[in-house]
């Protein structure tokens, strides 16, 4: 059976520290690699030692998560741009906009998104971005920006057909889709409509375990459930395991330099 690729995973999680060895053992059962988005600087250090383990399973991204951001943002994203110019990272993220939790730091938000934007131009790598209820503001913020340097995936993509189809004639930037296309009949039924040329998978992990693990206790994601979220996308598109495999991999290899290729 093919091996999927896991986009997006914060497998460097305390939430892990009691059983990592055997969570990454699951994982190289299904996966083939995993991406890990840094939040803040604070996750920085587990992320590294995490990619330290595997450098040829884990590659790690370097971004300041929008729920991080405060009137301090430009400090911290100063310290993180040090950190690009001194190691090797396969992402710009994850960064973006998130209004479901607090509005206070939206404009403080889209300025961090912007010098984001700005190092996933200068460094060629994708960008990574977080659109919690507000897919909108992204879109016209990468919209504004977008041209032949800027790539990259729409994470936890949850938006409309029409977001969806903004999305993609971009050209360059993938949706996401993770474990709430196991569950969300809203999701499945956009989903099915969009071409799996334009998909990549992820899990989010801890976060948003997808069915039939969502009543588990604790109430966990790992990155092995990106089989789950396959299976879903198979059935939703009529074809194959394998198949939907395949075409997810190849776009995420297109965008994420896998193995620095």
């Amino acid at each position: 059976m093919i091996k999927l690729i896991d986009t997006h995973s914060h497998l460097y999680s305390k939430k892990f520290q009691p059983d990592l060895d055997e969570v990454i053992g699951r994982a190289k059962e299904v996966l083939s690699a995993i991406y890990l988005p840094n939040i803040d600087m604070e996750s920085v250090n587990p992320m590294h030692a995490l990619t330290e383990k595997d450098p040829d399973f884990f590659f790690p991204m370097m971004g300041l998560h929008p729920c991080s951001v405060n009137l301090e943002f430009e400090k911290v994203l100063a310290k993180m741009e040090g950190l690009l110019n001194q190691h090797t990272y396969y992402g710009i993220g994850e960064t973006g906009i998130d209004l479901y939790w607090d509005k206070t730091y939206f404009e403080q938000q889209k300025e961090a998104l912007q010098i984001q934007i700005q190092w996933a131009k200068a460094h060629r790598l994708p960008l990574i971005l977080h659109c919690r209820n507000s897919m909108d503001h992204v879109i016209e913020q990468i919209s504004a920006n977008h041209d032949e340097h800027l790539f990259g995936i729409f994470h936890c993509f949850d938006g409309s057909l029409d977001q969806a189809r903004q999305i993609t004639e971009l050209e360059t930037f993938k949706l996401g889709i993770g474990g709430i296309v196991t569950y969300r009949k809203e999701v499945q039924e956009m989903i099915g409509q969009v071409d799996l040329q334009h998909i990549v998978l992820e899990t989010d992990s801890p976060y948003l375990p997808p069915a039939p693990h969502r009543k588990d206790k604790p109430r966990r994601n790992e990155s092995s459930y990106t089989k789950y979220i396959a299976a879903k996308l198979a059935e939703l598109h009529a074809s194959s395991y394998e198949e939907v495999a395949k075409i997810t991999n190849e776009n995420a290899l297109s965008l994420l330099q896998f193995c620095d290729t």
